[in-house]
């Protein structure tokens, strides 16, 4: 099978793209932790591991991953359940598992991308029927399981990701817009009565230290010890100017050698990229991950059926989502949420999902259709 693909297909630009930014991932993360080396082989063993399995996934015929697309659901159910019963408990959180031989992962950042393998294949194999009630309805009870699962682990960031990937999923499968325009005259008016609820002390659904990150970005001043990592970031990045203070810098007018910034080498990163790389690092950065969303979404156009078709397009949305989401945190757009930047964050279970779907969205590209 691998000798019948037409390699002139293969897109060699996207690996191009993961790799630049992994390796400025490695570069930040080393100094984001003044250098600690166990951390950084980590990364870099993440980054090897991730890259060759991506390498791999690109020969594998991801229609093959495709009809197993009940396997995969059971498989993402199976490592959900196993964070509730054998889980690591930090922080008041059940996220993590220890796996023996490979060691600790976070299974809702593997269960994002089968997700993606899964809805592929089922409005892949219910196209005809798309827009009956029943098909929707199925794949509201069928996402409902595992979005449930990540949320009261507790994990409302991921889910809400989940959310966005699924919807973007449906949106490319060219359901009906009678659908859409019924879903948003839903969600927009329970989201008003969510933010008026919860401005006013009744916090729905969530927990407190949820609402107070909400409450922080809505009213900074009121909320003022909430939002101080999101200020401390915006101080960083605003700090850099054009081109930075350079990488491994030690000087004391730092907000990053400071300690005025936590978890930066995952959720405030963006910050320690602004400040030691400037205006121009942070560009960079930017303009290589709309590269590779913009691969994944010229991918998908071209694929030769519907299932490769919504791969891309639910890889494109998660990278696209979550990036642009950790940048928002990072510059105070958005309430602090937790989620890793793409391809640079700190965390093995983050940066191997993405590049194992990543690698099949390569081989969706390589059986693109023919263009005359």
């Amino acid at each position: 099978m691998i000798f019948e693909y037409n390699f002139r297909n293969y897109n060699f630009r996207l690996i191009l793209y993961m790799v630049a930014l992994s390796i400025l991932g490695v570069l930040v993360i080393r100094s984001a932790t003044n250098m600690d080396e166990s951390m950084v082989n980590r990364q870099i063993f993440g980054v090897v591991i991730g890259l060759t399995a991506a390498i791999g996934l690109s020969l594998l015929d991801y229609h093959r991953i495709l009809s197993m697309g009940w396997l995969v659901y059971a498989g993402c159910l199976v490592l959900l359940a196993a964070v509730f019963l054998w889980g690591n408990n930090v922080n008041n959180a059940k996220r993590w598992i220890v796996l023996p031989g490979i060691g600790q992962i976070q299974p809702s950042e593997f269960v994002k991308i089968g997700l993606i393998v899964f809805f592929s294949w089922y409005f892949m194999k219910y196209q005809e029927k798309l827009n009956q009630p029943s098909t929707v309805a199925a794949a509201a009870a069928l996402f409902a399981v595992p979005a449930y699962l990540v949320y009261a682990q507790p994990n409302l960031s991921t889910s809400l990701v989940m959310v966005v990937i699924v919807a973007g999923i449906v949106f490319a499968s060219g359901i009906s817009y009678r659908w859409i325009a019924g879903t948003l005259a839903v969600v927009i008016p329970v989201g008003a009565t969510f933010i008026y609820l919860l401005m006013n002390g009744m916090i729905p659904f969530i927990k407190e230290y949820q609402a107070g990150r909400i409450l922080a970005w809505i009213n900074p001043e009121k909320y003022e010890q909430s939002y101080y990592q999101q200020a401390n970031s915006i101080t960083a990045i605003g700090s850099g100017q054009l081109t930075g203070k350079g990488l491994y810098n030690t000087t004391i007018a730092s907000v990053k050698n400071g300690n005025f910034l936590s978890e930066e080498q995952t959720d405030f990163i963006f910050a320690v990229i602004g400040e030691e790389l400037g205006f121009v690092g942070c560009m960079i950065v930017i303009i290589l991950f709309l590269l590779i969303v913009y691969e994944c979404l010229l991918t998908a156009a071209r694929a030769k059926d519907l299932g490769g078709r919504l791969i891309c397009a639910g890889m494109a949305t998660l990278i696209a989502f979550q990036g642009f989401a950790n940048i928002a945190v990072a510059t105070g757009v958005f309430p602090n949420t937790g989620l890793p930047l793409p391809f640079i964050s700190f965390g093995s279970s983050s940066l191997i999902s993405i590049f194992l779907g990543m690698g099949v969205v390569l081989n969706v590209g390589l059986q693109r259709e023919k263009r005359h």
